[in-house]
């Protein structure tokens, strides 16, 4: 490398009550390790290590707001009720390592856990129109009173997460789950003011919903939005095409109240439109002038799918690390997200500052399994 970006990924960021040491998030993963969606000890010092390994911001795996129809699967956490004590726990143990955190809220939506095909929570999915694709159950179609009472949910979700000491809260808008379904005209086919036949008009749902947490936790809580153009079972689709399709999507977002957009990607270093080195968290923020985060493989040889099809090690690539940090020191991103990474090894980010890329450990997808 002829210039070293290292150091920009440890500059500190601010954006409103979200306060950073430096710009290595840890991206949401799910981990299945609470039953009936309690969380364990076990996870509570599973996301303490990664604190303790210096990153600047834990966003949590998936969490199912207060509405029964938004789980697929029982083993993955809910935020809300008995689970609430647990998670102020993971609050304070995150905060004494000087790391921020936010939840990651989730509604499922029609979308089964390809984890786990045979649930018995799949018989009670809702989703826009009943329609979630091939082999894929799509649920009962959502009334405007259960569309009422999903904005609630999520509404209470974000203010627990500020009355619990959060930095932040994240809203899972991405993969195909339910706001997803809302966004993509294969899903939402529905007549009514949530329909439509421009994305525009389909982003009315995800609109009140933040519109609704804004008001639940006021202007300086920070509100993450996570997007893709991916789908889970389709992950070749695409939403938008152009930079002017992009906008008619992200624009109301950010219109109605989003802080930060959280852009996944499977590979961040592929362009999202033709003519422009820009990946999606560029173009987000290009269009929005919102912050974004960037994730897709970012220190590792291979992609998700990669290692699932496979189940090979995936080994640390020091390249796209340098990569990622230039991209950033450019301004085309705010921050970077890992998963993998940090899920084969809690000190990723201590020794990429110290320039260990030696040390670093690869992924496999039989870690999925494990908790360390």
């Amino acid at each position: 490398m002829s210039e070293d970006f290292i150091d920009d990924l440890f500059s500190p960021f601010r954006c409103k009550s979200l306060s950073l040491r430096n710009r290595i998030v840890m991206s949401p993963m799910s981990r299945y390790f609470s039953p009936g969606g309690l969380l364990g000890e076990g996870m509570i010092d599973y996301y303490r290590r990664r604190a303790e390994g210096q990153v600047g911001l834990i966003i949590t795996e998936g969490t199912f707001v207060d509405r029964p129809s938004a789980r697929n699967v029982d083993v993955v956490p809910v935020f809300h009720g008995a689970a609430l004590g647990s998670w102020e726990r993971v609050s304070a143990e995150v905060h004494a390592a000087d790391c921020a955190i936010a939840p990651q809220l989730w509604h499922a939506g029609g979308l089964k856990d390809f984890n786990f095909p045979d649930s018995p929570l799949v018989a009670d999915l809702e989703s826009p129109s009943g329609l979630s694709g091939i082999d894929v159950p799509g649920g009962r179609t959502m009334s405007e009173e259960d569309i009422a009472d999903v904005v609630a949910a999520f509404a209470r979700g974000v203010a627990d997460c500020q009355r619990l000491g959060f930095d932040s809260a994240e809203i899972h808008g991405a993969h195909g789950y339910l706001f997803d379904q809302f966004f993509w005209s294969a899903t939402n086919q529905r007549t009514d003011r949530y329909g439509g036949t421009t994305l525009r008009e389909r982003t009315r749902f995800a609109q009140e919903v933040i519109r609704a947490a804004r008001r639940a936790v006021g202007e300086d809580f920070t509100l993450i939005f996570r997007i893709s153009q991916w789908k889970t079972y389709f992950y070749d689709s695409r939403l938008v095409e152009t930079p002017e399709s992009l906008e008619q999507w992200v624009g109301p977002l950010a219109d109605a109240g989003v802080d930060i957009f959280d852009c996944s990607q499977r590979r961040f270093w592929l362009p999202e439109f033709e003519g422009s080195d820009l990946n999606l968290a560029g173009w987000t923020k290009k269009l929005t002038g919102c912050p974004t985060i960037t994730v897709g493989s970012i220190g590792l040889s291979t992609d998700l799918f990669q290692d699932f099809e496979t189940l090979t090690v995936s080994e640390p690539h020091e390249a796209t690390i340098h990569q990622a940090a230039e991209k950033l020191a450019r301004g085309e991103f705010d921050l970077i997200a890992v998963g993998r990474g940090l899920l084969a090894d809690p000190e990723w980010a201590a020794k990429v500052r110290e320039r260990r890329f030696g040390d670093l450990v690869g992924y496999s997808a039989d870690l999925m399994k494990r908790l360390y």
